[in-house]
């Protein structure tokens, strides 16, 4: 409810002053040689004297309310909003095994942190690409959050052809992009290798993604020089390791960044992939127009009216039920 003369309800006030007044102003009093048909009376209807006093105290809360211009409405609120279209590229190769981010290998650090990303959004249009020889689009641009995260659940090292194709990757989720509704698009893509695979140039990807507008953040995932990585199993079918030399491009991503007006980051731990993906998530923040509609309707009417039947209820019963003596 809305008041259109908030201040007329302090006239509320005068409502419990003038009943504390009445109570204590002297009544009339008349002299009685025996008090106690008088006694008897009053206990029996002393609530229905007060009845009258009631009903116009009613009345008047009634009519003050009323002059305040009251409004009732019922109001609607669109969210109107394109969002922006995200491909995330996962890198899937074997050296995404590495186990630097203990106690947990890249791989499995970064879909923790991709799913995180992803129900932070909530009106974005989201994909997945994984690549590693070749790329493949494993969800295409979508809404539906709950079958993303699930597909980035389920990645795993092994389902391509081994190497690390950065170049198809980003041709792949701009392809996937292309389409996409809305003006803004993003790329975000997580490697740890230099780009050995694949016959598109990463550059030229990149320049080819910056012309129709994507802009792409590249996140290299794991520490330069060597990590502990799986080899295979043993006769007892145990996990054998070995510490194999590893090195991210930094140079190239970072080339690729600028020149679609992206970002480079380095991710070494969890952590730091953590705080990477909350950035990105800052720079990307989806513009949400908010419209609101309210129809007011006035409600003074049913006020004056049941003001009104309250003063001629006191009005009746003063004169008929409860009559004063002067």
């Amino acid at each position: 409810m809305i008041v259109a003369r908030p201040v007329v309800l302090l006239l509320l006030l005068l409502v419990p002053l003038r009943l504390w007044w009445r109570r204590r102003r002297p009544r009339p009093a008349a002299s009685y040689s025996d008090m106690e048909p008088v006694s008897r009376a009053g206990l029996t209807r002393k609530w229905v004297a007060e009845v009258p006093t009631g009903l116009r105290a009613l009345a008047l809360v009634c009519w003050i309310v009323a002059a305040s211009g009251p409004n009732l409405g019922s109001g609607t609120t669109e969210l109107t909003s394109e969002g922006i279209a995200i491909a995330l590229a996962v890198d899937v190769s074997s050296s995404m095994l590495a186990e630097d981010f203990a106690p947990s290998n890249r791989l499995d650090v970064a879909k923790e942190q991709s799913i995180s990303f992803i129900n932070g959004r909530q009106f974005d249009r989201i994909g997945l690409v994984l690549f590693a020889a070749e790329a493949l689009t494993r969800i295409p641009i979508t809404v539906d959050y709950a079958v993303l995260t699930q597909a980035v659940r389920e990645l795993r090292v092994g389902e391509l052809e081994d190497g690390t194709a950065i170049g198809t990757a980003i041709a792949t989720a701009a392809n996937r992009l292309r389409r996409a509704p809305g003006v803004s698009k993003v790329i975000v893509l997580l490697t740890d290798g230099e780009n050995n695979r694949g016959t598109i140039d990463p550059l030229t990807a990149a320049e080819a993604a910056g012309k129709l507008g994507i802009k792409v953040y590249t996140i290299g995932v794991g520490t330069d020089g060597e990590a502990r990585m799986p080899i295979g199993h043993g006769p007892t079918g145990q996990t054998r390791y070995q510490t194999l030399p590893v090195r991210i491009d930094e140079q190239l991503l970072r080339e690729v960044a600028e020149l679609t007006g992206g970002r480079y980051f380095r991710a070494v731990d969890a952590e730091a992939l953590s705080r990477i993906f909350q950035q990105i998530d800052q720079l990307e923040t989806t513009p949400v127009t908010v419209t609101r509609y309210t129809d007011f309707d006035e409600w003074y009417r049913p006020l004056l009216v049941t003001g009104l039947l309250a003063l001629l209820m006191e009005l009746t019963l003063s004169a008929t039920v409860v009559v004063r003596v002067p």
